[in-house]
């Protein structure tokens, strides 16, 4: 399945029925007098939460989205039916904004939970309501109004309570897939993830944590170079950030600031966010090496970094210990 994170849509409200002129003529109604139905209320249009989504791809091949108009009043004061109002499902973890402007029209967490993108147009009013003592028999009435009509843009934030972040060929992908059953694509060539991962981690607690698997961030990633761009807002809500430095590369602690400069950069208090230090590829360094490059990067992070290795599993009961007491489990 293809991921799509962000779309752009039209939404546009039902247009209100229009109300209509008649009059009661029965036999034996001897001041039937103006009988004129209002016109019946456009559909709103509204977007809902959908767990069982996790793409915006339906919103790539369909993009303008119309709600049914009111019903036309009818005679004996006899109101037309409303629009049955549209309801459009999306992924949970969906920002809503005008395309124009800009603004947040809302952010759909929570499955079930919705949102009137669109207002219908009210129903036109028949001649019954123009009655009075100075006009006994009106021949006036009104149309229905037209419906809204909004640009939107549709964007996907992954709702993970973990973000796992770092340099291409960390071992991302690897250590998401022995933690979890997901199962992303791994290669020895840079960007082989090209689309966030998700998995499901077992909490010891029995219930279950999201852990989001990251495309791997380059140098000038916050002004748009390379993937990680595209995917950086994705770790906007998580609640804790796993830093993997690849332990065989040939300068870590530069890795290290590479990705901490495009945190800052990005913005959107991603540098303040919780995060462990994890140096990957532990297979690689031998027991010197591991001390002096855990010294290096304590010093240079403040934190004394995790050593695992992924492949080989070592050192992930400790991490997964050092998640758990980070998110209070």
């Amino acid at each position: 399945m293809q991921f799509i994170d962000q779309a752009r849509i039209s939404v546009r409200g039902g247009r209100g029925g229009d109300g209509i002129v008649a009059f009661r003529r029965e036999k034996y109604v001897p001041a039937g007098g103006p009988s004129g139905g209002d016109g019946g209320h456009g559909a709103h249009v509204v977007l809902e939460a959908d767990s069982n989504l996790q793409t915006l791809l339906d919103f790539k091949y369909k993009r303008l989205f119309a709600a049914i108009d009111g019903r036309r009043g009818g005679p004996n004061r006899c109101t037309g039916a409303s629009g049955q109002n549209l309801i459009i499902p999306v992924p949970c973890g969906t920002e809503v904004r005008h395309l124009s402007t800009g603004i947040l029209l809302g952010d759909l967490t929570s499955a079930g939970e919705q949102l009137t993108v669109a207002f219908g147009g009210r129903g036109g009013l028949g001649n019954a309501h123009y009655l009075s003592n100075r006009n006994r028999a009106p021949e006036k009435c009104t149309e229905g109004r037209d419906g809204e009509e909004w640009p939107l843009q549709l964007e996907l934030k992954l709702l993970a309570e973990v973000g796992i972040i770092g340099l291409p060929n960390a071992g991302k992908s690897t250590l998401i897939s022995v933690l979890s059953a997901a199962r992303p694509k791994i290669a020895d060539y840079p960007f082989t993830t090209l689309v966030p991962n998700l998995g499901v981690v077992r909490r010891p607690t029995g219930d279950g944590t999201v852990f989001a698997d990251i495309p791997g961030l380059i140098a000038g990633a916050a002004q748009g170079a390379g993937l990680g761009h595209d995917f950086l807002r994705h770790i906007e809500r998580t609640r804790l950030l796993i830093h993997v430095v690849d332990g065989g590369a040939e300068d870590p602690l530069g890795d290290l600031r590479v990705v901490e400069r495009e945190l800052e950069a990005y913005g959107h208090g991603l540098v303040d966010r919780e995060r462990l230090l994890v140096v990957n590829k532990l297979e690689l360094l031998d027991e010197a090496g591991r001390k002096e490059l855990s010294a290096q990067l304590e010093f240079a992070s403040g934190q004394k970094p995790l050593l695992i290795s992924a492949a080989m599993g070592q050192g992930l009961d400790a991490l997964l210990n050092r998640v758990w007491a980070e998110l209070g489990v």
